[in-house]
């Protein structure tokens, strides 16, 4: 760091550089406020040359110049969490490891010396383009031991170095040159593997008697994860594993007797998950089975249903080069073959395979039927599909299905995984499922379920292995006595193979000797340093092939490579035997569908890792384009690996268009969460590109398509952001049929959320916005929203005329076109048509629409029109008084809420359940449901999902604990429904009736509170024209004059009630008036 440099005001003190987060971090480290020796890593970098560079500037120019270098420096340290210690002119001095003690201080600091100089020179392209000038840095660093004083308020320490740490790295940056980061040995040995270096030898340092050994620092190394893979294993002596193989072939046999079941293999990387199902596989006892094995990938994620696609692949006998025709000849002939009656699983099947439903000369039509179905319903029937064929297998032959890698599973895989556990138990099938310790599942209390934990092998397995490896040769047993402790098998053969290498080891395998003293050899720490030393070592060539191969990923077809190795097929070919023969690749797959399959993840991790970022862009570029090229056909069968490469390609454009359709891809089959990643994934790569209308349109449409899984997730307000981007964008779009959409979806979720004044005034702007387009698709979804909104505010005549002038603008035909809204606008509409109808007491009109709303529903089979249809009209049964008819329909609704996970709508169907079954007299069933919906709503409340949707199920309960005598929980539930109702009056005028019931009850009679509840009632409800209510307050106003001795009014207010229910049609209640005046 050089004097004389412009002043740097900003940086004088670090409490002005520090950001908070690491300020507070430091400020409250015990340790580094007292001052204490720590290990660290200290960081110099400096601007070369800046006073040749400044001095014949301006000083505001020069301050320009210098002050974005400092800042750029100073992030990279603390985006890594070190510490800078000092600014001075042109440069900095950091601390990694001090205060904030790191064990990784030297990889943190090594990390942020390639981020300083890479954002550097991409600050640099700029200033030389403005200023005519070539701004580099440069860094030393090193490692040791240095005292760290005490820590001041300004964030100041006080430092005294221990030896040479701090002089050897203020030496390594004067010996850099401009652009370089130098280290020193102590350094290496700390990040060996994180970072590529290159040994520069000896150089003198000043000051220092003997030279110091410098490496410059080239970019970063293979990454440093623990994945864990189980792949083909070399197959070295199976030693160790006697009791868990015995183990497995005994749940085998369980299975095999119709008891199926599933077993988890669980342990870390290189243990022997994967051998052990080999041992399986290769032994006698799966004679009679079918085996069908998949395996979850690093990148997949995302990737919805990814092992399961290559489970039917590999079921159905599919090649990737079949044709759609050819893929639907083999699914159909080979599904109709087993069992005629999984003809209806077919367009699941062909669906998640990506094949057209349709065939063009059988003028089938089942793409249209499948289509429009709901989202739910797709990934409901694609679930139940797989699971059936499966099953149905299992009852031809035993059948065993493997699935590895549950760490990386997508969550529709996992969703099958859940439904098949809880299908085994009569099944002859067994599961055998291997994932690292943290993968979590809901599996351990099934009585099928059975867990084989793989720990390292103990020493006398080890020394077995070892001596299968090495042989018995003497003179080894100080090697094997360095090794025996290590316990991973994939460990210790990656490091004898080392050793061949290096000629450490000469001779055969089992037969090896020792070519040098045991003191001589260094063992690396890790299997991946190990890895990373031999892929280094191959012949250019195959280390290039190699690394390319890592590009494609773990799995890598032979066509793929082809296309973008640039290598003549015997030279390709020569090289793969070569890759094989040392162990780092396997041959799969069969001839003309030949793959090549990384041996184990970590090797196809280092492999990756060692390539430069630009050649890795490069590749995937390729890669993109190949894929393009070779499924062109098929290439909705792609779409997620032509995401994942574009994106890693730095296609933009083509990764958000890819991107988005992986995004949809997901949500046609239900699979929400991993359609929200494509879809922010999306938004985050179109964040790059330049701001002009072919970013803002994608960006617009993701946004309101990612609405809709953020929706389905019980995310709303996280929605509502989204829809609030959506919208500054369609300003600046001025495109007004896109703030007609977003007002729409905004009016949406703010009814949801019980916002009912924003969701009216949105929602009439929207529809200005439809009026002014004459847009009728975007009025019609609108006004189906509007009606909503009304009907929650409790202006029932405005829902009615809003729904009813909606359905009669209704197109001829497309009966399941949804329109944007949830359910399709003939149905949907219907619903608030209904509800709207009931509160105002014209049930026969309401029975009418009902009728009409539930042969409609039924006959699309979508699951929210369905159960949304049944128990809206039980709704209105109820309010009249016909439990008998709105019994069955909302015990139909809570059948198919629960069957669809339809969570949200669940509390409120189980609530009505308890008040039809209480007023039924059907007391052990209506506390069943009390309590089950009791729990539900704390469930709910506990992860703070009660919004207005859920408050009127609080009266339900209310109602059916006063009619079964539970006065206090009455009172408590009836309490949550005014704590939530918000903005819905009606939900608060059914509350206040209820609580003139509560209080004029024989058991706590209450005659002050019970008129005042009921007369507050009932002028909300005759404002709003809520008839049935209306009638209730009078009959209980009538009971509690004639109970208090006021005789004229009770009959006054009698007279005014049973009116009431006689031109409601509603013979319950006129009943119960008449029973109530006897007494």
């Amino acid at each position: 760091m050089q004097a004389g440099a412009p002043d740097q005001s900003p940086f004088g003190s670090p409490h002005t550089y520090t950001p908070k987060h690491l300020a507070r971090k430091i400020l409250n480290s015990k340790a580094a406020l007292e001052g204490e020796r720590k290990q660290v890593t200290v960081l110099f970098a400096d601007l070369k040359g800046s006073m040749e560079l400044l001095a014949e500037r301006d000083p505001e120019e020069a301050n320009r110049l210098l002050g974005p270098v400092l800042e750029h420096m100073m992030e990279a340290v603390h985006h890594y969490e070190g510490t800078v210690n000092q600014v001075a002119g042109d440069g900095i001095m950091a601390l990694f490891g001090a205060p904030l003690a790191h064990e990784d201080h030297a990889v943190r600091a090594c990390y942020a010396a390639l981020r300083m100089q890479e954002r550097i020179r991409h600050y640099a392209k700029g200033a030389s383009d403005i200023h005519g000038v070539n701004l580099q840095i440069r860094v030393g660093l090193n490692s040791g031991e240095v005292v760290v004083g005490t820590v001041g308020s300004d964030l100041r320490m006080d430092y005294t170095a221990v030896g040479r740490t701090t002089h050897l790295a203020a030496r390594m940056e004067q010996l850099a040159s401009p652009g370089s980061i130098l280290l020193t040995q102590p350094t290496l040995g700390m990040v060996e593997g994180f970072v590529d270096v290159k040994p520069l030898g000896p150089m003198p340092v000043k000051g220092l008697a003997d030279a110091v050994d410098v490496y410059e620092v080239t970019g970063t190394g293979p990454a440093r994860t623990r994945f864990q893979a189980g792949a083909r294993r070399g197959l070295t002596r199976f030693v160790g594993r006697d009791a868990e193989l015995e183990r497995l072939c005994r749940v085998l046999q369980v299975a095999g007797n119709s008891r199926g079941r599933i077993v988890a293999l669980v342990a870390e990387a290189g243990v022997g998950k994967s051998r052990l199902v080999h041992e399986l596989l290769d032994s006698d006892r799966l004679h009679g089975w079918l085996v069908l094995e998949c395996a979850a990938v690093s990148y997949g994620k995302a990737m919805s249903y990814l092992p399961v696609i290559n489970l039917l692949k590999d079921y159905f006998g599919l090649r990737d080069r079949d044709d759609a025709r050819e893929v639907r000849d083999k699914v159909t002939g080979k599904l109709l073959a087993l069992d005629r009656a999984l003809e209806p699983t077919l367009p699941a099947l062909l669906a998640l395979l990506d094949v057209p439903l349709d065939d063009p000369s059988a003028g089938s039509r089942q793409s249209v039927v499948w289509q429009a179905l709901a989202a739910a319903e797709r990934r409901r029937r694609t679930l139940d599909g797989v699971m059936r064929l499966l099953l149905r297998e299992a009852r031809e032959q035993p059948l065993l299905v493997i699935i590895e890698d549950l760490h990386w599973v997508d969550g529709e895989t996992q969703a099958l995984l859940d439904a098949l556990v809880d299908s085994l138990e009569s099944a002859r099938l067994l599961l055998v499922v291997n994932y690292r310790p943290e993968y979590q599942h809901n599996w351990a209390d099934r009585t099928s379920y059975s867990q084989i934990q793989l720990d390292a092998l103990p020493a006398e397995s080890t020394a077995e292995l070892l001596d299968a490896l090495l042989g018995n040769d003497p003179a080894l047993a100080p090697l094997k006595h360095l090794l025996v402790k290590r316990g991973n098998p994939f460990f210790l053969e990656e490091t004898v193979r080392t050793l061949v290498e290096t000629k450490v080891l000469a001779g055969e395998r089992g037969q090896y000797r020792l070519t040098q003293q045991v003191q001589a050899i260094q063992i690396p720490a890790t299997v991946q340093a190990v890895l990373a030393a031999r892929i280094d070592r191959l012949p250019s060539a195959d280390k290039h092939l190699l690394q390319v191969a890592s590009v494609i990923g773990k799995d890598v077809p032979l066509a793929l490579l082809q296309t973008i190795a640039e290598l003549p097929e015997a030279a390709l070919r020569g090289a793969l035997d070569r890759l094989q023969a040392a162990e780092f690749v396997c041959e799969t797959g069969q001839l003309p569908d030949l793959e090549y399959t990384f041996k184990h993840a970590l090797t196809h991790e280092v492999s990756y890792g060692g390539l430069l970022q630009e050649r890795r862009r490069e590749l995937h570029a390729r890669i993109v384009a190949a894929l393009e090229r070779l499924h062109a056909d098929r290439v909705g069968e792609q779409i997620e690996r032509l995401a994942h490469h574009a994106v890693r390609g730095d296609l933009r454009e083509k990764a958000v268009v890819y991107l988005r359709q992986a995004g949809q891809k997901a949500a046609a089959r239900s699979a929400l969460l991993d359609a929200r990643v494509w879809f922010e994934q999306a938004l985050i790569v179109l964040e790059g590109l330049p701001d002009t209308n072919a970013k803002q349109e994608p960006s617009f449409e993701i946004r309101l398509e990612l609405r809709h899984m953020l929706f389905q997730l019980d995310e709303v307000r996280q929605g509502l952001e989204r829809l609030r981007e959506a919208e500054a964008l369609a300003e600046r779009l001025n495109d007004d049929h896109r703030r007609g959409r977003v007002c729409a979806a905004l009016m949406h979720l703010h009814a949801f959320l019980g916002e009912l004044d924003e969701a009216l005034a949105v929602g009439n702007r929207a529809l200005e916005f439809a009026a002014r387009l004459g847009d009728l698709k975007l009025r019609i979804q609108i006004t189906a929203h509007l009606a909503q909104v009304h009907c929650y505010r409790a202006e029932y005549p405005r829902a009615i005329e809003l729904a009813t002038a909606n359905l009669a603008k209704l197109p001829v035909g497309g009966a399941h076109e949804t329109f944007g809204l949830p359910a399709p606008p003939a149905v949907y509409t219907r619903l608030w048509l209904v509800t709207s109808l009931a509160q105002l007491g014209r049930f026969a009109e309401a029975a009418q629409c009902g009728a009409d709303l539930l042969q409609l529903a039924e006959s699309m089979q979508l699951p929210f029109a369905v159960g949304g249809a049944q128990g809206v009209v039980a709704a209105s049964h109820a309010l009249r008084g016909d439990w008998a008819r709105a019994r069955p329909l909302i015990e139909m609704a809570i059948a198919v809420f629960r069957t669809r996970n339809m969570a949200i709508l669940l509390p409120g169907a189980i609530a009505s359940s308890a008040n039809v079954l209480a007023q039924f007299g059907e007391v052990r069933e209506a506390l069943t449901r009390l309590q089950e919906g009791d729990e539900l709503l704390d469930r709910q409340l506990a992860q703070g999902k009660i919004t207005q949707l859920l408050s009127g199920a609080y009266n339900d309960l209310a109602r059916a604990c006063l009619v079964l005598g539970r006065l206090d929980d009455a009172r408590r539930l009836v309490d949550r429904a005014v704590e939530f109702c918000g903005g819905r009056p009606g939900v608060m005028i059914h509350a206040l009736h209820l609580l003139g019931d509560i209080a004029t009850h024989n058991d706590s009679f209450n005659a002050e509170s019970g008129e005042t509840h009921y007369r507050q009632a009932l002028a909300l409800a005759e404002l709003r024209g809520m008839r049935p209510v209306v009638a209730h307050c009078h009959l209980g106003l009538s009971t509690l004059y004639q109970r208090a001795g006021k005789h004229e009014q009770a009959d006054e207010h009698f007279t005014v009630a049973t009116t009431l229910y006689r031109e409601m049609d509603m013979p319950f209640w006129l009943g119960r008036a008449g029973a109530k005046k006897g007494s």
